[in-house]
């Protein structure tokens, strides 16, 4: 990239994140994870959190 005048970008394992990003789902989906939430007593996002990380 260098060699053709292009920037090199920073590797992705130093650039820093706010922890934030949002997902479009189907309302379908977004009932269903409601739901998933309420029964297991947690919040919306660690639900959803807890799922991408799994």
């Amino acid at each position: 990239m260098e060699a053709s005048g292009e920037k090199v970008p920073d590797p992705i394992a130093d650039r820093t994140y706010s922890g934030e990003f949002k997902v479009r789902i189907t309302p379908q989906a977004h009932r269903a994870i409601v739901i998933q939430a309420v029964e297991q007593g947690v919040s919306l996002n660690r639900l959803a959190s807890a799922k991408l990380c799994s």
